[in-house]
């Protein structure tokens, strides 16, 4: 060994230093910076993007749950009418509970009589200026609705009145939260080395086939696609001649549950859904309570305020072409 690589071994000290600061999911909350929509000459740009929030739907699985729970009870309660299909009122009601906006195209035949009312996906909708809409589903595809043949019930917001924007917009970073852990967690097991560990041996060995020999055996204990092992073998090391350092601890201390129902219960709360009526499984011994009770206080509650606002649409039309029937549970026997 020279002088200079003894100089460089002297010279050698512990450095410690911190990286990773946090960050919100989405790098802030720019995803709700806006004041307004900006018109671009026809029309007026969403204050949210459409896609991402359709998208953002199926991140959690309580969310999409929630909203298609919340669907089909509108869709069971509904009474079809010749102008409106249950089919087309539940492609309406999807689009008002998931986006906070609702389309209805009344398709007008040649003398002007309404002949059938059809649902208009809301993710491509855009309202112009002087009741204009439009139907953008590219950049270089557009198409312009008749006026006045465009229903439009959306949620009210605190920044503008050209759009609505869905009542669990405020769950929206939990939801992805909850994602990212999903996520996280099935890379951490898809990674091969979530449950190895490391075989560390610094007694200098009498053989070097013996190091050979137990580098091979290792190498066969496992299957291919299994855990991964790591071994490490430094001769005239310190004491502990072999340890075995285990890399799998990390993952019990993390939160994954802990985060994982945090989020749901955000969830939850946004969509004003009791955990029973989403098969929840109660963690206490007490439970959840009556889930017939939790049924009659949600439809009392949630469900019929919101029949009652698609009802606007019997005003625009001038004929009474929602309608529902009363909730009711099978009898017990």
């Amino acid at each position: 060994m020279n002088d200079q690589q003894v100089e460089g071994r002297v010279n050698q000290s512990i450095q410690a230093f911190s990286f990773g600061e946090p960050t919100p999911v989405l790098g802030g909350r720019a995803v709700f910076d806006y004041l307004e929509c900006w018109f671009n000459g026809r029309w007026y740009e969403p204050p949210l993007s459409l896609d991402g929030l359709s998208r953002s739907v199926g991140s959690s699985v309580h969310l999409h749950s929630g909203l298609t729970f919340k669907r089909n009870l509108l869709s069971k309660t509904f009474i079809p009418h010749r102008l409106l299909s249950r089919a087309a009122f539940e492609q309406f009601a999807l689009d008002f509970l998931s986006l906070g906006n609702g389309y209805i195209e009344a398709r007008r035949s040649m003398l002007g009589s309404t002949f059938q009312l059809k649902p208009a996906l809301a993710k491509y909708m855009r309202a112009g200026q002087d009741g204009r809409h439009f139907l953008v589903q590219g950049w270089k595809e557009e198409h312009e609705f008749d006026a006045g043949s465009i229903f439009h019930l959306r949620e009210a917001d605190l920044h503008q009145e050209v759009y609505g924007l869905p009542e669990w917009i405020s769950a929206l970073q939990s939801a992805l939260l909850n994602e990212s852990a999903t996520l996280f967690r099935r890379k951490y097991y898809e990674n091969g080395s979530h449950a190895g560990f490391i075989l560390y041996m610094t007694d200098p060995a009498q053989n070097e086939s013996d190091v050979d020999a137990l580098r091979k055996a290792l190498k066969d204990s496992k299957g291919p696609g299994n855990f991964r092992n790591l071994f490490v073998y430094s001769p005239n090391g310190k004491k502990d001649g072999i340890q075995l350092i285990p890399v799998s601890e990390v993952a019990a201390k993390d939160e994954f549950s802990s985060i994982k129902n945090q989020t749901r219960d955000d969830v939850l709360a946004s969509l004003r859904i009791p955990p029973q009526l989403m098969g929840i499984v109660p963690q206490n011994a007490g439970g959840f309570g009556s889930i017939r009770e939790a049924a009659q206080i949600f439809v009392a509650n949630e469900l019929e305020p919101i029949q009652s606002r698609m009802t606007q649409l019997n005003e625009w039309v001038g004929e009474e072409v929602v309608r529902f029937k009363p909730y009711e549970l099978a009898p017990t026997k």
